[in-house]
């Protein structure tokens, strides 16, 4: 066949990538659209520079006046007073419910669905409501736990209490610990299943030895990444009583402690900047502080897992 019949049949789009090649010819909306995007990233992170800054220039007073009584003191109606030690025991505790029940269900469920489960009407619909569950406001979930744990299930939860605020928070990320499973355990290449099965293994045995190590750096980091979403959420909390302006920190049991009045971070931060007091407003920014330095920590943490892990394999 002639070379021009060649490039006539190859069209526009191969004839583009030699001009390009030849450089004859300049791509100035590629170029532009670079510039939008590089302009684009600057401005967030100047505008993140600024916020952090300006937060953390109002947090130091606070540190450097009361140092790490701060991270101890409870809540008071006195700014000078005023700590984040019960917000930091009620995230923990709410990170507990997370860790307990999401986790364990999440990752099971993204193994049926990826392993187990065939492909028909109902597993499609079912994937496609969970992927719409995780792109809910998160207040919508808190109208569901007001409406369930609450006053539904008021005898046992104990109404605005720790153990509905944290059933509240695993369900709101339980559909992001499915889906990021789910696309872990997708990653996995299809010749790790065909080796297990190729030497006897059951599709149990091939889930648990082979898919399961392979995907584990994606859950890991998926799974941390949610509670990290859950940790920083004020607006389910304070629809089921994660913001009260002071509360007794007296010694209970634990299923005292589960049916009793609660606090987060989160909350602490919200139920600050809304007072009057300035004195109130460095405490809002070193509350700020502490939760992204939380945050930070579990980012980290993530990220150690993962690399950990993808150095095993």
């Amino acid at each position: 066949m002639p070379r021009t019949a060649t490039v006539e049949r190859s069209g526009p789009a191969a004839e583009a990538v030699r001009r390009a090649l030849r450089g004859k010819r300049a791509d100035l909306g590629g170029l532009a659209f670079q510039a939008a995007l590089l302009l684009a990233l600057l401005l967030a992170l100047a505008v993140l520079v600024t916020l952090i800054a300006d937060i953390l220039g109002t947090a130091l007073s606070v540190f450097a006046e009361r140092g790490t009584t701060f991270l101890t003191d409870n809540l008071s109606s006195l700014p000078e007073r005023a700590g984040v030690g019960q917000g930091i025991v009620g995230s923990l505790w709410l990170m507990g419910f997370v860790a307990v029940l999401s986790f364990p269900l999440g990752i099971a469920a993204a193994i049926y669905l990826e392993e187990y489960a065939t492909d028909n009407r109902f597993t499609r619909f079912l994937s496609a409501s969970i992927r719409n569950l995780a792109g809910i406001p998160s207040i919508v979930y808190g109208l569901l736990g007001l409406a369930i744990f609450v006053q539904l299930f008021s005898g046992l939860t104990g109404g605005r209490s720790l153990m509905s605020g944290g059933l509240t928070m695993a369900i709101l990320v339980l559909p992001i610990v499915i889906i990021t499973a789910a696309e872990a355990i997708r990653a996995v290449p299809l010749a790790i299943r065909e080796a297990g099965f190729g030497v006897g293994a059951t599709r149990w045995e091939v889930v648990r030895s082979h898919v399961l190590p392979y995907a584990a750096p994606g859950v890991l980091t998926g799974t941390i990444l949610a509670l990290a979403r859950a940790l920083g959420e004020a607006a389910p909390l304070l629809l089921i009583g994660g913001a009260p302006t002071f509360f007794s920190a007296g010694s209970r049991g634990f299923l005292e402690t589960l049916q009793g009045e609660y606090t987060a971070l989160p909350a602490i931060i919200f139920t600050w900047s809304r007072k009057s007091l300035r004195a109130f407003g460095e405490s809002t920014a070193a509350a700020i502080v502490v939760l992204l330095a939380v945050l930070l920590l579990i980012n980290a943490t993530a990220i150690l897992l993962r690399n950990r892990y993808e150095r095993k394999w």
